[in-house]
């Protein structure tokens, strides 16, 4: 349980290290230039897919020289990477989406000389850890983990990557590293938006009705399999084509938003008590009064101008505009008896920890849509733009 998290000591810690060490001999089979061995003491670079600056695809640069992941604090880990996934988000990343609020996030004094670039995208990992800090007390090294990488740190799409021991969890059992890595940012994403900010629990969702609008995505997929673990009826929106894969998931309703308008057929129905919009556009509009009324429902978005205000205004007024905004239109709601949310991405490992329960209980299964080897990072960004999966896309970096 999470509750009990980080209880076994570990590793060594390279404090402040400029060559941390790797103690036995591992090799990357999946560079594009065949396999990279990483047997010295005195390892300072790795190879990575990187940015130097934000783009198209045209911007993603394979390298050997990119910089080795250092121990900074003691509650860190050093993961060495067998797979990662792809969300959409790296893709937005690439083009430069979010790049304002994350540059603060990575140096909010503003003390660092050097940009953020080479930048280092994909936000899943599966892999082993290498090395631990003197304060991590839950993780041994060879500990099997995956990991949702918050978005100011340096990605997966790397031999190694960095994280906090409280961003990491122990991969489930009955996963390969190839499927775990299709797991972590969207569920926890799913997990975040529906605990978090909407409320909901294993406790408290029996026989609720839920709405997903947009259910056949990476968060819809996971928030469906969730919300059915934990008895609640839940209605979809998707292509008619999805129908098949939603309904294997467990979605109860499906209303295909190919036929036409979804607000008739779903405002024919029982109102509910929960929304999940992985949608929006004008969906605010009208999706708001199918929420029961006076009863504690939440309309919850993930889809909010957040990162894009800081983009275009700067980080004061961007702030300045979110917080206006959000309370403007949770008042507006309010006076109808319903309430209005932004939900957000929140990397958790006691999330994790969660998470992986359900799945080795068989309660959560991802489907893994293609898989590319290290080599194939470009390919792998060409079909993530292309969008309408019905499954995950994970590179392969090592076996």
């Amino acid at each position: 349980m999470s509750h009990l998290r980080r209880v076994v000591s570990c590793g060594r810690l390279f404090r402040h290290s400029k060559v941390p060490r790797v103690n036995t001999a591992v090799c990357c089979h999946g560079s594009p230039n065949g396999p990279v061995s990483t047997t010295t003491r005195s390892m300072t670079v790795m190879p990575a897919w990187v940015i130097d600056k934000y783009g198209s695809n045209e911007a993603l640069r394979f390298t050997k020289n990119a910089g080795f992941p250092v121990i900074n604090y003691p509650n860190e880990v050093i993961v060495r990477v067998h797979s990662a996934g792809l969300n959409p988000l790296d893709v937005r990343m690439r083009d430069g989406y979010g790049s304002a609020s994350l540059s603060m996030k990575r140096d909010p004094l503003n003390i660092k000389s050097s940009s953020e670039f080479p930048l280092i995208l994909g936000r899943d990992v599966s892999g082993v850890i290498m090395e631990c800090g003197l304060d991590v007390k839950y993780f041994r090294e060879w500990d099997e983990v995956w990991a949702a990488i918050p978005p100011w740190k340096q990605g997966s799409l790397a031999e190694f990557v960095v994280l906090s021991a409280n961003e990491v969890s122990h991969k489930p059992k009955s996963m390969s590293h190839r499927e775990a890595a299709a797991v972590p940012y969207a569920a926890s994403t799913a997990w975040s938006a529906l605990v978090n900010t909407g409320g909901l629990s294993k406790d408290n969702c029996a026989k609720k009705r839920i709405l997903i609008l947009g259910g056949s995505g990476g968060v819809g997929t996971f928030a469906i399999q969730m919300l059915k673990a934990w008895g609640a009826h839940v209605t979809v929106t998707c292509s008619q084509n999805a129908e098949l894969f939603v309904r294997g998931l467990g979605a109860d309703h499906v209303v295909d938003y190919t036929a036409g308008p979804v607000e008739e057929p779903l405002g024919a129905l029982e109102k509910f008590d929960l929304i999940l919009d992985n949608v929006g556009g004008d969906t605010e509009r009208w999706a708001l009064t199918l929420l029961k009324p006076w009863c504690g429902a939440k309309f919850v978005t993930l889809v909010t101008p957040f990162l894009q205000n800081t983009d275009r205004l700067g980080i004061a007024d961007g702030m300045m505009q979110n917080a206006a905004t959000v309370a403007t239109k949770a008042l507006k709601h309010l006076v109808k008896g319903v309430h209005y949310r932004w939900g957000f991405f929140v990397p958790s490992g006691p999330v994790l920890d969660e998470i992986r329960e359900m799945v080795d209980a068989g309660q959560i299964r991802t489907v893994v849509e293609d898989t590319f080897c290290f080599s194939q990072v470009p390919e792998a960004f060409e079909k993530m733009e292309k969008g309408h999966a019905r499954g995950k896309t994970v590179v392969q970096i090592s076996k």
